[in-house]
């Protein structure tokens, strides 16, 4: 079955079993997430990640940029990603970010969905650098995309909701370890969305 996760004033909810969940349908006023799509599309270094997939290596349905302090190495589908430097809107965002949830983040992962056909498969934001049970702040800017939870020992537990323009997602505790998530293609008109998802990588935890 899919279970719906409403966006309530509070933000706060735990729809699913084994996950940690809070949405903020508002987090940006729609005047300043505007602002922030266009800059952001206009000023980030986009490019096309290579990544594994069944054995092969192909260009990731997406454009991409990696974003975070000079250590915040991240290591992802069996490649190294560099970050590049924060940028003045980036940075205010990651402080923004701090102060609301408590939590540092040292890095962020941009990704572009240019239209329907760019997508996101299953996976879990799990890599040894990001520790056991990490904090991961997602906003989405632009079109409005269906996003996916799903149980990894259990599919009849999952989740389908759409994330406005100015939202704020927070997966924490032990949301990585029991579900994946997914961003998947559709055939439907859609505008552009760039996801911003916030996290805090120790380089000590790399393999």
């Amino acid at each position: 079955m899919t279970i719906p996760l409403p966006l309530s004033p509070d933000g706060r909810h735990e729809a699913l079993p084994g996950a940690s969940l809070a949405c903020h349908a508002d987090w940006l006023p729609a005047m300043e997430a505007d602002t922030l799509f266009a800059d952001l599309r206009a000023s980030l270094p986009w490019s096309v990640h290579r990544i594994r997939l069944f054995g092969r290596s192909v260009d990731s349905p997406r454009l991409s940029a990696w974003i975070g302090d000079a250590d915040a190495v991240y290591r992802y589908s069996g490649t190294d990603f560099l970050p590049h430097p924060w940028t003045p809107a980036l940075s205010g965002l990651r402080a923004r970010l701090q102060d609301a949830l408590g939590v540092p983040f040292n890095s962020v992962l941009a990704n572009l969905y240019r239209d329907g056909r760019d997508a996101m498969g299953w996976h879990s934001d799990d890599e040894p650098e990001l520790g056991p049970a990490p904090v991961i702040a997602s906003i989405s800017l632009g079109g409005v995309r269906r996003f996916l939870l799903k149980h990894r020992q259990d599919p009849a537990q999952r989740a389908a909701f759409e994330l406005p323009h100015g939202s704020l997602l927070v997966m924490a505790g032990e949301t990585q370890r029991h579900y994946r998530h997914a961003l998947p293609r559709t055939a439907k008109p859609v505008a552009p969305r760039i996801n911003l998802t916030f996290r805090l990588i120790d380089p000590a935890r790399r393999r």
